[in-house]
């Protein structure tokens, strides 16, 4: 009798003591890497190594990324006071030749995202910035573990799919993120979060993903060699770590007092929205860094260009009932695909009538941009889900009536694959983007000049159009003459 007694007691006392689904991960994660109190200890971290970033939404064709080499790169990690800094140089593999190395150092402390200038200015990032930055921290198999171990964090839905074994860590301070651990070596494999659309407004609700590879021992520890790096489903880069070095000495890597003390920028400035009548119906709306025009036509209105943002196309749809208030609005022509000229799409998709036209190359990647969710930050196509009505142009386009042609014409160049160009024959305007950004009167043009500008100029020529003005939807509006003299710049 007794001996049942005991057994049955020994049962009831190791039920008790078993640990959660959840916490298993966590605890069968922290042995693999070196055990629970070795990953605790960890205080700072220095990563080193090269690799390769990929420029999200600037790429040649939406399908396509660019890849900047890395050359050198260090990232200095504090996780007992939530700050990171990254050293980097990197060189651009795409575009014209442009051998010189582009110098990164940014960082984040808390709720401080800043970046440092070449000549060691500080500049603080928006809120939206410091906590992408600040989840970094999670982003490697250190960082996450600690976090699942520490206080207050909450874990919740174990799951194992097929060699993967996942659970979601909530951090006493709100942050969240979803830790993957491989089922057979219960080694980290990778750790995703969610981004907001205030960071990529086309992309609305992202996914960030971080995995984790070739682990090796360092100090006792297991840590990864190759980090990887995916927004959604487009790679962000990697990063072959050439040297770790567990708790030495990371240097100040708190935020500089010029951040500190600034007020954090918003994540999207209070739009300012100028018309400048260039034309008879023809509209520069200009105010900020990214203009659109605004044409007439005998009972209906187009736009050239909705960029940035939801926030910035409705106060150019705004200003446009101002001008016009008794014309619909029926056509939106995209220069491109890159992101921040694209920006704005979602909230023209949002608007009934309107037919966004476009390169033929960009009309999958908008019909899939409209069915992405954006709740993080819901923006006006969120609330009123419409399907976009698509016009593509392969290489010429007309848009036409009785009052008035601008013809839209495919541009070959090497900053788009997809780019439009658009020429008023009658009042001989050229619209390009990017391709050519006139600075301010007296002031000097940019030390490499314009290399992208030439592909406007044989454009022009091989098509016989013949501009006087340039409306750009970067600068000032200038003759064309002065695009012929900065390609002239350029070439010498």
């Amino acid at each position: 009798m007794n001996g049942r007694i005991f057994v049955l007691g020994a049962v009831l006392i190791l039920v008790g003591c078993s640990a959660a689904p959840e916490q298993v991960i966590v605890n069968d994660a922290a042995e693999a890497l070196g055990g629970t109190q070795r990953v605790q200890a960890v205080n700072t971290l220095v990563i080193e190594g090269t690799g390769e970033n990929t420029n999200l939404g600037q790429s040649l064709t939406p399908d396509a990324l660019n890849v900047f080499n890395v050359t050198q790169a260090k990232k200095s990690i504090d996780f007992a006071n939530n700050r990171w800094r990254l050293e980097q140089s990197r060189i651009a593999t795409f575009g014209p030749p442009n051998p010189q190395p582009q110098a990164q150092n940014q960082g984040v402390d808390g709720d401080v995202a800043y970046n440092l200038g070449a000549n060691g200015m500080a500049q603080r990032a928006a809120e939206q910035i410091a906590k992408d930055r600040r989840m970094e921290l999670f982003h490697h198999p250190i960082g996450a573990v600690k976090a699942a171990l520490a206080q207050g964090t909450r874990l919740t839905n174990p799951r194992t799919e097929g060699s993967e074994s996942s659970v979601v860590v909530t951090t006493a301070q709100g942050d969240k993120f979803t830790l993957f651990t491989d089922s057979t070596t219960k080694l980290p494999t990778k750790v995703t979060s969610m981004t907001s659309a205030t960071t990529n407004w086309l992309l609305g609700d992202a996914v960030v993903e971080t995995s984790f590879t070739d682990y090796a021992d360092v100090d006792g520890l297991k840590l990864p060699a190759r980090l990887t790096m995916k927004t959604d489903q487009y790679p962000g880069g990697h990063l072959q770590i050439t040297k770790n070095t567990v708790n030495g000495d990371v240097g100040d890597l708190a935020a500089p007092e010029a951040a500190k003390s600034a007020a954090a920028p918003p994540a999207v400035p209070p739009p300012m929205v100028t018309a400048e009548e260039v034309g008879k119906g023809i509209w520069y709306l200009a105010g900020q860094s990214h203009h659109s025009i605004l044409v007439e036509f005998a009972d209906h209105l187009a736009l050239i260009e909705a960029p940035q943002n939801d926030v910035r196309v409705g106060a150019v749809l705004d200003k446009i009932k101002e001008l016009r208030p008794n014309k619909p609005l029926r056509y939106v022509v995209n220069t491109h695909a890159h992101f921040d000229h694209s920006g704005g799409l979602r909230r023209i998709m949002a608007e009934p009538g309107i037919t966004i036209i476009t390169q033929e190359g960009n009309k999958a990647f908008y019909e899939a941009i409209a069915k992405r969710d954006s709740t993080i930050y819901p923006d006006t196509l969120s609330k009123a889900p419409r399907a976009p009505v698509i016009q593509t142009v392969t290489d010429k386009y007309e848009l036409k009536d009785a009052t008035r042609t601008v013809e839209l014409h495919h541009i070959q160049n090497l900053h788009s694959n997809t780019m439009l160009i658009a020429y008023f024959p009658a009042e001989r305007f050229l619209v390009e983007a990017d391709l050519y950004n006139p600075p301010a009167p007296n002031t000097p043009p940019p030390p490499q000049g314009f290399p992208n500008a030439k592909s406007v100029v044989d454009t022009v020529q091989r098509l016989k159009l013949r501009p006087d003005r340039v409306l750009p939807i970067h600068g000032f509006v200038v003759p064309y003459r002065s695009l012929e003299s900065a390609v002239r710049a350029t070439a010498s």
